[in-house]
């Protein structure tokens, strides 16, 4: 497959054309590398103004742990979007689900100030259904780790 040239880093205008997440619900501010149909980094910046830090938990903000494979999924599409060439106008309209997780494992708590690191390799995508590892990292540690199976359906 033919890949366009993409300048990066990848802001977040071009991956607001890519998913259609908006917040509170993006999860996923730049794009630093690509290797299309291979691996993505990408990162959040964690916030103290993250509106669930209010109730989780007060007094001891933590990053819910399903916030995490949610930001770990969106940078798995756009690891698609982008090795399709979505942002240049391409298939942007096609919608990609997250059907399955295996292998959840969470090591460190991620809280207000946190850089969250989102590393996501693609062992396979067949039938518009792809297959990913993804790890989440702050200061170069894993902070949460799994398997991801994301479907696709156009919109």
């Amino acid at each position: 497959m033919n890949h366009p040239a993409l300048a990066l880093p990848i802001d977040i205008e071009t991956i607001q054309k890519l998913l259609p997440h908006r917040y509170p619900f993006l999860l996923v501010d730049r794009v630093l590398t690509l290797h299309p149909d291979v691996s993505i980094h990408a990162y959040k910046n964690v916030t103290a103004n993250e509106p669930f830090f209010q109730g989780h938990f007060p007094g001891h903000p933590v990053m819910p742990g399903v916030l995490i494979i949610e930001a770990l999924a969106q940078a798995s599409g756009l690891l698609v979007g982008l090795s399709r060439g979505d942002a240049d106008g391409g298939r942007g309209d096609d919608l990609y689900y997250l059907v399955k997780v295996d292998k959840a494992r969470f090591n460190r708590i991620v809280g207000p100030g946190d850089r969250l690191d989102l590393h996501v390799t693609m062992r396979r995508m067949l039938r518009g259904m792809g297959l990913f590892e993804a790890r989440a990292l702050v200061d170069g540690i894993v902070v949460a780790s799994c398997e991801l199976m994301c479907a696709g359906r156009a919109a």
